[in-house]
């Protein structure tokens, strides 16, 4: 009898260990570490080019690091007797036969992984793919393909789930169906790390938050202490002379929005505007922002922009 796929997950956690890739001269990740615990959605975050998929493929076994380790408990992918029953892997939807159908190509997966085919066909109906199991590859829409890349890495019943963008292309019942379908794995026991850039989404689905800016990890901690720990939004009558006073103050601060983003808490931003004789006309955790503000806040020097430059020490 082939196996029930909402059964409870055995406990399977991603544990990295200072990853380096080294492509030269150039450092595309450099001493990455992190945890991926059981009953735990983790987001990775970056900027395009800030090394995320590089980690994800040297977890996978795809690409050797130069430094560093990865492993699935004990062990590391390539070491697994057979991976795609403990990790499942979606790094790009794109990445599939254009040729077989929808079908077919869960077919072959299910042989490879030596279970019955029976779970490819409830496979396409549990990831809304039914009716369009005989069509080929290349008439999926992105959305579709991305459907069939997630019955992909659930098809052998993982206890991990490693995928790269999930949400690229699904439309906004996708996505929310992704959204439950990621919590009740994780819910079962299952360990699931995920990049994406809709930060909107990830800050709805994760638990966990690491962030990677030029190759190093720029935060890591559960997404709730992140949030709340990410400065304080201030906006004042006279911007240019409170600026300047934030900053004579010895505090970091980037304009964002019309204001401010500091890097320090509302009262002590409160007490700096009071000794400056600063009329507020905003004052809030960066938190209520979301994980966007945040995002910025950390990436600033990887992705710069004129609505988040850096405001330099008073000299």
């Amino acid at each position: 009898m082939h196996e029930n796929p909402y059964r409870t997950k055995v406990m399977t956690m991603i544990t990295v260990e200072n990853l380096t890739k080294k492509y030269g001269s150039h450092t595309a990740v450099s001493n990455v570490s992190f945890t991926c615990t059981p009953g735990t959605i983790t987001g990775f975050l970056g900027p395009n080019g800030a090394g995320k998929s590089t980690t994800l493929r040297m977890i996978a076994g795809l690409t050797p690091p130069t430094s560093g380790s990865s492993q699935i408990d004990a062990s590391p992918y390539q070491q697994l007797p057979n991976p795609g029953r403990t990790v499942g892997l979606m790094l790009d939807a794109a990445a599939q036969h254009p040729g077989r159908t929808g079908r077919e190509t869960l077919y072959l997966t299910a042989s490879l992984l030596d279970i019955d085919r029976r779970v490819a066909d409830e496979m396409l109906v549990r990831v809304g793919l039914e009716g369009a199991e005989k069509r080929r590859v290349k008439q999926y829409s992105l959305g579709m393909r991305q459907r069939l890349g997630i019955a992909n890495a659930l098809i052998g019943d993982p206890q991990i789930l490693i995928l790269d963008e999930p949400a690229n292309g699904l439309d906004p019942i996708g996505i929310r169906w992704m959204r439950e379908l990621l919590r009740d794995f994780a819910n079962r026991g299952g360990t699931v790390l995920l990049s994406s850039h809709l930060l909107r989404e990830v800050q709805a689905t994760v638990d966990h938050l690491v962030m990677i800016g030029d190759g190093r990890i720029v935060a890591n901690g559960l997404l709730d202490d992140l949030l709340g720990n990410a400065g304080t939004y201030v906006r004042a009558a006279d911007n240019e002379a409170f600026g300047a006073a934030l900053s004579a103050a010895g505090l970091t601060v980037r304009r964002n929005d019309g204001g401010f983003t500091v890097d320090a808490e509302a009262e002590r931003v409160g007490r700096v505007a009071a000794d400056a004789g600063a009329v507020l006309t905003e004052l809030r955790p960066v938190g209520e922002d979301g994980l966007e503000a945040l995002f910025f806040k950390l990436t600033d020097s990887d992705a710069p922009s004129a609505d988040h430059e850096l405001v330099g020490a008073a000299s």
